[in-house]
């Protein structure tokens, strides 16, 4: 059985991430001829592509294929994905990220495609954004639903969002938490001389926060709350891992609020250097108003190190509150000041939140139960297309 998966671009992201792990572990199993094609990677974001580099003829970039609305790139990318899939034939096509997953599923279905599978990895509608963009993706997304087999979900709140604004029906959604490699993070430690290259000492507790730095990931309320959680615990030290357009923006606030001693970004980094990143920080904040589920969250409870998040899409599925860490009412300035510096002052509740975080994910967020599970699906779906056609196998 040939299956393509489609991606909009290989930026360093936790779909990206998903969609990686989900094609090198279905090209173990057997029966399965799996391909992965992506638009180009540009940008501040960096690239995952050299994930793929140790299978030639694994990846196919098709360069109309751009994130941006353009009309005319968008119609050549589709007649472009028609050819390639006419071409190869695949029983299965595999969409993700917004423009991909319109342009994929509708391309899928004008080349005859028997099953047409869509993962939501985050939403492209909902509050975040005005009137009129909305109105375009909810109607792209209704349009393209009538072609979909089947939608797969990283978080249940992605399934209820989608329903809510007549996407599909109830039994046509299947939640898989995106998974990852676990070791990384299980086996991470509070490095001192990471800590001490970072300017951190033995004593600070250090609250991490793991996003891009740009606009709905909630910078703008943890530097709203930080010069009075450091005149309440001086300890406190501030690590932000990634970069963006808000970076400039972002120093020269910590500038003008006297916390250059307080607060350390780290840049873009690879995806193997988030584990050691988390070893070090005592607390993880998450206050994106647009996510589907956090990767960052399960990353850190692996780690055994306690969360606070909004309540946004799929954070309350794994930030259970006075459990794995703490669930506030996105903009609850006053929540959040009181959840980090008594998690701050409190070392045996941050170990015993992160201690059962730490088990909650490791029984849900593994890899290999991600692949089986899609795996599962697939079989599923072919059997039930071979069903219809009057056959026992599809094609």
């Amino acid at each position: 059985m040939r299956v393509i998966h489609v991606i909009t671009r290989l930026i360093v992201g936790g779909a990206q991430e998903n969609t990686i792990a989900s094609v090198l572990g279905l090209r173990q199993k057997p029966g399965l001829t799996v391909d992965l094609l992506s638009g180009p990677t540009r940008g501040p974001e960096g690239s995952l592509e050299p994930a793929l580099a140790g299978c030639p003829g694994l990846l196919t970039i098709l360069p109309e294929l751009v994130r941006p609305i353009h009309p005319w790139k968008d119609c050549l990318a589709w007649r472009r994905l028609t050819q390639f899939f006419r071409r190869q034939r695949p029983e299965i096509v595999h969409t993700h990220s917004g423009k991909a997953g319109i342009l994929g599923r509708l391309a899928a279905a004008r080349a005859g495609v028997p099953i047409i599978i869509h993962t939501v990895h985050g939403p492209s509608f909902g509050p975040f954004q005005g009137p009129l963009p909305n109105w375009l993706f909810r109607g792209a997304e209704r349009y393209a639903a009538k072609v979909t087999t089947h939608f797969v979900v990283v978080a249940e709140a992605m399934k209820q969002q989608y329903l809510a604004a007549g996407i599909g029906q109830p039994d046509s959604y299947t939640r898989i938490f995106s998974g990852f490699d676990l070791e990384p993070f299980l086996s991470t430690s509070n490095d001192v001389h990471l800590r001490a290259t970072l300017g951190f000492s033995p004593r600070d507790v250090v609250i991490g926060k793991i996003a891009r730095l740009f606009k709905l990931k909630g910078h703008d309320d943890l530097f709203a709350i930080a010069p009075g959680l450091v005149r309440e615990c001086p300890q406190i030290k501030f690590l932000l891992v990634g970069d963006g357009p808000w970076r400039e923006r972002l120093e020269e606030k910590v500038r003008s609020l006297g916390l250059r001693e307080h607060f350390r970004f780290t840049g873009l980094v690879s995806p193997q250097a988030v584990a050691p990143l988390i070893g070090i920080m005592d607390i993880v904040v998450h206050l994106s108003l647009r996510e589907g589920l956090p990767r960052a969250l399960p990353q850190a409870l692996a780690a055994a190190r306690p969360i606070v998040a909004y309540d946004c899409d799929g954070a309350k599925e794994v930030c259970l509150d006075n459990q794995t860490g703490f669930l506030l009412r996105a903009g609850d300035l006053s929540g959040l000041r009181a959840a980090l510096l008594g998690l701050a002052r409190d070392a045996p509740l941050r170990e015993r939140l992160g201690r059962h975080g730490r088990e909650f994910v490791k029984e849900r967020f593994g890899v290999q139960p991600m692949v089986d599970e899609l795996h599962q699906l697939y079989l599923r779906l072919a059997e039930k297309h071979a069903q219809r056609a009057g056959t026992s196998s599809v094609r």
